[in-house]
């Protein structure tokens, strides 16, 4: 039907005639000449209906509009000296059209098909096919196949086999709700949707298939954000006989080979940071490295304060920490009193914030401390003459850590202190693994250790002994990798030892018979000769929203939902009637509800 795609023409086909199908971007008329720029997947290019080379294909083209889908015939020329358009891979040239066919008209879309203005995010999503048109939208896409394709091609070199596992499976606890699918043929029973294929992969390493991965659909029930969706897709993928290093190694070729293919960036290796490390250096356990504003304690500095504030929590053995906020030391008291209320809305009790002037600090304690505290104080943040120190003091080192790197992280954004550079720039990426996690955290609400990842998650030897006595010590055999601020992959080596995961099950409160009913597959295969092994699963909506240098990963999945859960295109979720109910043996307590309009 088509002779070559709009993008792709170039000077050198001048001369040829070519068959050209897409959609009508735009039209302007001069006198007797009209011209279109039609647009496909590849891109753009100039038609020119003339009557000096066809009036039937220029009366025709007088009624052509925006988003009309046509195919057009003619030849390829360069255009006249000056009119050359830079912006456009096919600017050189133009195509003079012979023959015209419009195989659909179209309606006035309900917004315009360009890069060029912001469109309300219900509307995109209800017309999405339409918002797909758009340039920066299908470049999404292609990346994301570049991304996935380059995927494929590493863990095939390396031995790996792609095997599918189930939709279709049983609830496990894996830190969020189910989706639940109810059974026709056996009433009663649910299925759920998977949350990751975990435990299906551990039995492909019991079984010896001892290299899988898999690019998978999940599925949580959790309330929605940026880099979230109730489905998503992940990398998942599995060794046998490996320990940490190796996983970590095999990842980070990945990631590097990925990145190296689809962005043609050549990656440095990854910083690597503990937990522990990270919390106290940066507040976060996916922190973004493109900036400092590290996290500096100020307790050697102020050990001998008479501050109340300061002194009481560092007696208490508390934690006394601050940030320097770049050039940001004028600040007006109206924002410094807003900083205040947003620390407190963090879980601090209050927040200390010191200006540096040439005069000395700026600040409603400066008067308290001596000089050589100020000076302390100063030296120990790292700020330096027109910076904005900001300190928090707790006797639970957790709330400063978390309030300090909150704060972190919102003022690199609101103040532009994240430097801007090109995706093609290395440094524009900062990958972190993240090792040796905490196994257990403490649900205060609940009164009980729950698992920091999932409860089938190896934990370090010298560790194990505080299993049953004292949970908090127990350091697990987990890792993440992190990007500019964002998780991007969790994974651990796994529990392959029967009693072990008897343990572990009974710790969590589990009991022998809760564990054999909910896990009693997994428990039985642990009794023929399970290897050692362990695996990752990274996000693929992730890695391409940030290669893609988006913040939010609806913009690089093709039909998403809104912050809702709700799809805006198809309405889904949407009632269904008494007869599928009944089908299925439900009922509804609840009235239906579709959604927003």
């Amino acid at each position: 039907m088509r002779s070559h795609r709009c993008g792709d023409l170039r000077a050198s086909d001048g001369g040829r005639t070519a068959i050209l199908c897409g959609w009508v971007d735009g039209r302007r008329d001069h006198g007797g000449v009209t011209f279109i720029d039609l647009r496909d997947t590849s891109g753009i290019i100039q038609v020119v209906f003339s009557s000096d080379v066809s009036a039937r294909a220029h009366d025709a083209a007088q009624e052509l509009r925006g988003e009309f889908c046509i195919k057009v015939t003619g030849e390829v020329r360069a255009r006249r000296p000056g009119t050359v358009n830079d912006n456009l891979a096919t600017g050189e040239i133009e195509v003079a059209a012979e023959e015209l066919e419009v195989f659909s008209r179209s309606e006035t879309p309900p917004f315009q098909i360009d890069d060029h203005q912001e469109i309300e995010e219900s509307l995109r999503l209800k017309y999405r096919y339409l918002d797909l048109r758009r340039g920066r939208m299908q470049a999404n896409l292609k990346l994301r196949h570049a991304i996935i394709s380059a995927i494929r091609s590493f863990f095939d070199e390396e031995g790996f086999v792609e095997i599918e596992t189930p939709m279709l499976t049983r609830a496990t606890p894996e830190g969020a709700r189910d989706y639940f699918v109810p059974s026709r043929v056996h009433p009663g029973s649910f299925y759920a949707l998977p949350q990751s294929p975990q435990l299906f992969k551990q039995l492909f390493m019991v079984a010896g298939l001892d290299r899988y991965y898999q690019i998978v659909r999940c599925f949580r029930d959790e309330d929605l954000r940026a880099d979230r969706q109730p489905d998503f897709t992940q990398l998942d993928l599995e060794m046998s006989f490996v320990e940490q290093e190796d996983v970590l190694e095999v990842a980070e070729r990945m990631f590097k080979h990925v990145w190296r293919e689809a962005l043609s960036v050549e990656l440095a290796d990854f910083v690597r940071l503990t937990f522990a490390e990270s919390m106290e250096r940066f507040g976060s356990d996916k922190p973004d490295l493109r900036f400092g504003m590290e996290i500096k304690d100020l307790g050697p500095a102020l050990s001998s304060t008479e501050v109340k504030i300061f002194r009481s929590v560092l007696d208490s053995g508390g934690a006394v920490k601050a940030i320097a906020v770049p050039g940001r030391g004028a600040l007006a008291r109206k924002d410094l009193d807003a900083l205040v209320d947003e620390a407190k809305a963090l879980g601090a009790g209050g927040l200390v914030w010191a200006g540096v002037t040439s005069e000395g600090l700026r600040s409603p304690l400066a008067k308290l401390f001596g000089d050589d505290e100020r000076a302390g104080l100063v030296a120990a943040a790292e700020a330096s003459e027109g910076d904005l120190i900001l300190v928090v003091a707790d006797h639970d080192p957790g709330v400063v850590h978390k309030t300090l790197g909150a704060l972190r992280g919102r003022l690199a954004g609101r103040f532009g202190l994240i430097p801007e550079r090109d995706r093609s720039d290395p440094e524009a990426w900062k990958f972190a693994w993240i090792v040796d996690f905490p196994w257990f955290e403490w649900d205060e609400a609940e009164k009980r250790w729950d698992p920091i990842h999932h409860p089938f998650t190896g934990m370090v030897e010298d560790t194990v002994q505080y299993l049953e006595t004292d949970p908090g010590k127990v350091i697990s055999k987990s890792y993440d990798i992190t990007l500019n601020g964002w998780e991007l992959a969790s994974g651990s080596i796994r529990i392959h030892d029967r009693k072990m995961q008897e343990r572990v099950f009974e710790a969590l409160g589990i009991s022998r018979d809760e564990a054999q009913a909910k896990f009693g597959f997994l428990l039985d295969a642990l009794r023929f000769g399970p290897p050692p092994h362990g695996g990752i699963a990274p996000g693929i909506d992730r890695i391409v929203a940030l290669a893609a240098g988006e913040t939010n990963i609806r913009e690089v999945i093709a039909y998403p939902k809104t912050q809702t859960a709700h799809d805006p295109l198809t309405g889904a979720p949407a009632p269904v009637t008494p007869d599928q109910l009944a089908a299925l043996h439900l009922q509804t307590t609840h009235p239906p509800n579709p959604g927003p309009i």
